[in-house]
């Protein structure tokens, strides 16, 4: 099957059934983009002798360098089997923790993933975090162990001794989806050697073969231990059994085609009515209904300008079409709608319910965002990350000239990953950008500089939190012309509403009545629950709490400026606040309008947050990093000393085969200098990976010089403020 023209894709494409939609989901260095190149040779689209050392998806040059991928792919493959021929749309994603974002994004456009496991290293926590994943958005994942080739060359184990190793890694990774699936799917979804759903093979040698292709061409264990011992050839394995039937024949097998995945995927992932018109174009997947789109990536073209791809639920998009975007209420011209051949982008003039095009013209487009051809559309449920960004770098142009240029060059970055984050410091005019790890922000820096700007970056730095560990009394604070009086109290929040909040299961978007039925069910009394000021996305709340007092309505928004202030930046560092429930007692307002707008309430206000914070023992939270290290047996002593040097400390270890696992969890602003001096001590044969783990309050013995350290660099005096600076007597 040699590549084939658009036209042939597009005749085949207007039968649902022979379209799927799939991903390739796996831990970093586990082999996902090797497996993709075996795909594209056998599409035609790269010489099939190339495959495997090509890693045509890693297009960008610093991709390439680094061999890891960093940004999404997508390709559109032809596959025939039994004579029937596929449409089979591939996305290829990267491993590396500092890009779940990606992943997380690139699983709603996709109805099943493959997920790809190192036959020697097993299901890795990456693995598990991208299968949760995939599980929570009901994308069907199907297994292929790589890397079998190991099994035998490193571990020596016999075809008998094979079978028990990877019959062990399958029950690992039902069990992932025992613990994560919902229950209709648990068992429906479970990989099985028997049913075709897991597949063996070696990306590099590019071979793959499952219990499908055994029968049909009488291929067993003995025969790939035969091609690597003497004598043997794993080209001829290669050529018996191409990897890329076993993977592309188990897509087509095992994941739904668009119009059955979306009848169980919609209910989860949109929230309108599922019985009113869209809704129901929605479930069936329907080519005439309203256009209904989710945009998952955003590529810049550098003679394009921006192409918004995503995948297209229901209705036809044409070039020339006018379409709505739905979150940022703006209009916008699809100039042309194309798909991904390979890493070209075909022109095909229309596409319809089930595909994933390429949209060029819509400048104002973003990933996350949902687009339609009609006005009133629910917006697709939001996109939960799984980290959030806990490192930055100030970044400033050489030559002040080249300004202009960075500005557009972190433009254009933010538009491809929405997950790094742009500052600018306004009274020092650093620029800041924050990101997920230090390897997110070095790829960061390096595309600055591709752009052509010469940039001087700082060393990284560690972002950090405030927040409370006792509640208050009411405190008072006075407006600059002492004419008005606001009362405040603070508490801690529950870690549990907290997390609501920021995963946007409680916000100002939702139903009064539906949100304080939440709040109630936690505890909460219905009076408080009803009276809800503001929810703040880093995890605070703000209560009314007055009684009967005048002019509250039209204060309201005057007060909240005030508290939004202390929230981006509390009284002890001007670092974010998180965890906090104010409530806001009593007001005393000046009789005359003029006397109590927003200069005179903000200030009062971010006065009386500041004061209550100040009072209630107010404490730094440090990230702390999850840290998995894979060494020889008799390292872990040296890897034990190296975490506890750097205030971590090991949590569990596991045997797995000839190396040990050792969990723990270390500070990020102790891990700069980790991989120099893990090298140094275990003679460079330590492998390890951090993930984010959680906020952590900062040792005693630290906190007071760490402030005065945070203070200093943002140009402030030492000393945190006293909470009488911020409390007003009678």
């Amino acid at each position: 099957m040699k590549y084939k023209a658009t036209e042939q894709i597009l005749k085949i494409i207007k039968d649902k059934n022979l379209i799927r939609n799939f991903g390739v989901i796996a831990h970093v260095d586990h082999g996902k983009t090797t497996m993709s190149d075996s795909l594209l040779g056998y599409a035609g689209i790269i010489a099939p002798s190339a495959a495997g050392r090509a890693l045509a998806l890693d297009s960008m040059k610093l991709e390439q360098d680094r061999q890891m991928t960093i940004v999404q792919a997508n390709v559109t493959l032809l596959y025939e089997k039994a004579g029937q021929e596929y449409v089979i749309n591939m996305i290829d994603t990267p491993g590396h923790i500092d890009f779940t974002g990606r992943v997380t994004r690139s699983l709603r456009a996709i109805d099943g993933a493959v997920v790809v496991s190192d036959s020697v290293e097993g299901i890795m926590t990456q693995t598990e975090t991208v299968t949760r994943q995939a599980l929570e958005e009901r994308v069907r994942p199907v297994l292929y162990i790589n890397k079998i080739d190991r099994l035998i060359k490193e571990l020596r184990l016999t075809p008998e001794k094979m079978q028990e190793w990877l019959v062990n890694i399958i029950t690992t990774f039902n069990g992932l989806i025992d613990t994560y699936a919902e229950p209709e799917y648990k068992e429906k979804w479970k990989v099985s050697i028997q049913d075709g759903s897991v597949s063996f093979g070696s990306a590099k040698d590019r071979w793959g073969f499952n219990i499908d292709i055994m029968k049909e061409k009488g291929i067993s264990f003995k025969d790939i231990f035969t091609a690597y011992s003497e004598g043997g050839s794993v080209e001829e394995l290669a050529k018996k059994a191409p990897l890329a039937e076993a993977v592309l024949g188990m897509v087509v097998k095992h994941h739904p085609p668009p119009h059955v995945a979306q009848k169980y995927r919609i209910p989860k992932i949109w929230k309108g009515d599922l019985d009113s018109d869209i809704g129901k174009a929605l479930l069936n997947c329907d080519d005439t209904g309203p256009a209904v789109m989710m945009i998952v990536n955003m590529a810049m073209d550098p003679a394009a300008g921006p192409v918004a791809i995503g995948r297209l639920f229901a209705g036809t998009l044409r070039d020339g079409q006018t379409v709505n975007l739905i979150d940022t209420k703006r209009e916008g011209k699809i100039q042309s709608v194309n798909f991904f051949m390979g890493n070209q982008r075909e022109m095909v003039g229309e596409l319809g319910a089930g595909n994933i095009p390429a949209l060029l013209g819509l400048t104002e487009a973003r990933a996350g965002q949902t687009l339609s051809t009609v006005k009133d559309v629910a917006l697709f449920e939001g996109i939960k990350y799984v980290s959030e960004p806990v490192v930055q770098i100030a970044v400033e142009a050489k030559h002040p000239k080249d300004l202009p240029k960075l500005v557009e060059a972190l433009r254009r970055i933010t538009i491809e990953d929405p997950n790094l984050v742009v500052k600018i410091n306004e009274e020092s005019g650093e620029t800041v950008i924050a990101g997920m790890g230090v390897l997110h922000l070095e790829i960061a820096a390096s595309l600055i500089a591709d752009a052509g700007v010469q940039v001087v970056t700082s060393q990284p730095l560690i972002n950090y939190r405030e927040t409370i560990l006792s509640g208050t009394d009411a405190v008072m604070a006075k407006s600059p012309n002492r004419h008005n009086k606001i009362f405040m109290r603070v508490e801690p929040l529950e870690p549990e509403i907290a997390d609501m909040i920021r995963s946007g299961q409680l916000s100002e978007m939702k139903d009064k009545k539906e949100v304080a039925t939440i709040l109630r069910s936690k505890g909460w009394d219905s009076d408080v629950s009803k009276n809800i000021m503001r929810f703040d996305s880093r995890g605070n709340v703000m209560i009314n709490g007055t009684k009967g007092v005048q002019f509250i309505q039209e204060s309201t928004d005057s007060i909240l400026s005030g508290f939004e202030d202390v929230m981006k930046e509390g009284p002890l560092a001007k670092e974010q606040v998180r965890n906090c429930k104010f409530t806001f007692t009593h007001f005393v307002p000046h009789e005359d309008t003029a006397h109590r707008g927003l200069s005179q309430l903000g200030p009062a206000s971010r006065r009386a947050c500041m004061g209550a914070m100040l009072k209630s023992s107010p404490i730094l939270l440090e990230p702390l990093l999850g840290i998995e290290v894979r060494v020889p047996q008799d390292m872990i002593g040296n890897v034990a000393s190296v975490l506890s040097g750097k205030r971590g400390k090991v949590l569990d270890m596991q045997q797995k085969g000839v190396t040990s696992i050792v969990t723990g969890e270390v500070p990020a602003s102790e891990t700069f200098d980790l991989a120099e001096i893990m090298r140094g001590q275990t003679a460079g044969k330590a492998m390890w990976n951090t993930h984010f783990k959680a906020w952590s309050p900062i040792p005693k013995s630290i906190q007071a010089t760490l402030i005065a350290d945070i203070r200093k660099r943002k140009g402030l005096s030492p000393e945190p403020p006293t909470a009488d600076e911020f409390i007003d007597k009678e």
